[in-house]
């Protein structure tokens, strides 16, 4: 089967990051909030792969375009500085580890003053990986990782079909750190539900504290039609938590979770207030904003339904 170039979907802090696909879907593809879950796990051919390097190079060096590459390409290039690259999709890191170094190799030739590469990674990819195979794809520029969490309860992971556990995934961040790779990690704010609200937090706060990642965000729970946690709301097995129950999730996360130095924001589009700030410096503000806004309990200051986005 030809391989299908993914829709760009990727952390708000690669905005500027030139798109390179290695994979589509996710090869965890069971999450039940997600919309990875309609996604089937594609590997692009690694002669495709440097082929599209080939283009970018050509083109930001020459201003030339090659034959037959996607629009999409130059689309991207137009906008580009040429300084990062993320690696597409959902778990670029489950591209077969030999292949995996050839291209980065092959995109640190082309374009040896590249600073940074990203990628998605689910904790098993990480767990599949040494740490010393970790630090190869480091000294190739691989400089973040960012890694889904979700929750830190392990109820909540096997209600969600994680299909890895809270122990799993704080391996798989030591491996990381060990690495020298940095490593961001992202929860769902309301993901336990109304009945599962208290536990969610108390263990996403424990397994952040454990984990103890450079860079930390919480997104809010938004419901993908299809999913098998939408039909879960729309047959009463599953209870929203109200706006400002999620701000409380989050307060509870900011007080509760210990950081060594970790830039910490709920700034994703899903959410509906956005704090950010480097934890433990700058806790107290980001609490004192949180408690003014729990105490007014005014609507007018979160951000609308209809400007929430995935």
């Amino acid at each position: 089967m030809a391989f299908e170039r993914p829709d760009i979907i990727r952390p708000p802090s690669e905005h500027a990051s030139y798109y390179l696909p290695l994979t589509s879907g996710c090869s965890n593809n069971s999450c039940t909030f997600c919309n990875f879950s309609f996604t089937n796990l594609g590997m692009r051919d690694l002669a495709d792969v440097k082929r599209e390097i080939d283009a970018m190079s050509l083109f930001m060096h020459s201003r030339m375009w090659l034959p037959g590459v996607d629009p999409i390409v130059y689309a991207i290039l137009q906008q580009w500085d040429g300084r990062r690259v993320f690696l597409q999709d959902g778990d670029a890191l489950v591209y077969p580890y030999p292949k995996l170094m050839e291209a980065l190799q092959y995109l640190n030739v082309k374009f040896p003053a590249l600073e940074r590469i990203a990628s998605y990674a689910t904790p098993q990819d990480i767990l599949r990986r040494s740490v010393d195979e970790l630090k190869a794809l480091k000294d190739q520029k691989l400089g973040i990782l960012y890694m889904g969490v979700e929750s830190g309860d392990d109820e909540v992971l096997r209600k969600i079909k994680k299909n890895v556990t809270h122990d799993q995934m704080v391996e798989a961040a030591r491996k990381v750190k060990a690495s020298g790779i940095l490593l961001s990690a992202t929860v769902i704010l309301g993901l336990g539900g109304v009945a599962g609200s208290e536990r969610h937090v108390t263990e996403t706060a424990r397994i952040l504290t454990e984990m103890d990642p450079d860079y930390a965000g919480a997104l809010t729970l938004t419901l993908v039609p299809g999913t098998e946690l939408y039909k879960d709301v729309e047959r009463g097995a599953f209870e929203l938590i109200t706006p400002f129950d999620s701000l409380r999730e989050l307060k509870g996360l900011v007080e509760n979770a210990s950081f060594t130095n970790c830039f910490f924001s709920s700034m994703h589009a899903s959410n509906y207030f956005a704090i950010r700030g480097t934890l433990p410096q700058d806790k107290e503000k980001i609490l004192r904003q949180l408690n003014t806004l729990l105490a007014r309990k005014d609507p007018r200051l979160l951000r609308p339904e209809y400007m929430r986005g995935l």
